[in-house]
């Protein structure tokens, strides 16, 4: 999908993803805090017309905006001010939500800004490019973990060579390296932290990622993927685990997984828990 462009200098990108459940419960995954803490980051939102919102990237890097659109459970608006990039002109994102028989709904996502040139077009491309890995885990959270409380811990390194040799390498690490979906997968043994479960599918190409189901050390998600950042290559994991216990043992696993990290792709780990 290329980045749309009108006489008025609006360009914009528009997605959907089809995912389970009535329109309340897809509003309450994409419109309140602990929502979007389940599948994107962690999150607050004062959940009226002019409300604040704020996303908790990593330690220390926020997002913020304002909700400009809200109208339960079919429409939410959001405007970023400049602060999403440096000086980039405000990131308008609107989400809106279409029932459709047997229990499901379309969710349309559009990302849009005003700019005389196609100097921001790349980074329209960026963020169209993270939205499937992201779709990805909306659609299991709302499958298998809905409303459920969650915790997240996120490690990032980074790798030598090009993406594709850090991606077979990250898979390697993880042990899903000839792993089909639908198949019941367990990290190696000789590996520190604990995770096993079932893959849901490997999507190797742009932004290569993966989405793992995952049952132990508790029922969850789990997210590798590899990306270039200042011309550096990058290594992350996201771990999503749901249940009342899930905060505290995302504390207890952090320091593990932030070693396994470090010592398989060393570079600045990052983590997040709500």
């Amino acid at each position: 999908m290329t980045v749309k462009r009108s006489a008025s200098g609006r360009r914009s990108i528009e997605l959907e993803v089809e995912v389970p459940g009535t329109p309340e419960d897809v509003w309450q995954a994409i419109a309140t805090g602990p929502g979007i803490s389940g599948w994107f980051f962690s999150a607050e939102v004062e959940e009226r017309l002019g409300g604040r919102i704020v996303w908790h990237m990593e330690p220390g890097v926020d997002a913020a905006g304002a909700v400009t659109a809200w109208e339960p459970p079919r429409r939410l608006g959001i405007e970023e001010a400049s602060g999403w990039r440096p000086g980039a002109p405000a990131l308008a994102t609107e989400w809106t939500i279409e029932p459709r028989a047997g229990g499901t709904c379309v969710v349309r996502l559009v990302h849009s800004l005003f700019a005389d040139t196609g100097d921001w077009d790349g980074e329209l491309e960026g963020i169209e490019a993270n939205w499937p890995g992201f779709f990805g885990i909306l659609q299991l959270y709302l499958k298998h973990f809905r409303g459920q409380r969650a915790a997240i811990i996120r490690v990032t390194g980074s790798a030598s060579g090009t993406e594709r040799d850090a991606w077979t390498a990250l898979l390697d690490a993880l042990g899903i390296a000839d792993a089909a979906a639908g198949r019941p997968w367990r990290m190696p043994v000789d590996a520190a932290p604990t995770l096993s479960g079932t893959v849901e599918r490997i999507v190797a190409g742009t932004l290569p990622h993966a989405l793992l189901r995952i049952d132990d050390p508790l029922p969850g998600i789990a997210t590798p993927i590899v990306y270039t950042m200042d011309d550096q290559v990058m290594t992350s994991l996201g771990i999503y685990l749901y249940g009342d216990a899930a905060p505290a043992v995302a504390a207890r696993e952090e320091p593990a997984w932030q070693a396994w990290m470090k010592r398989r792709f060393p570079a600045t780990e990052t983590k997040e828990t709500t």
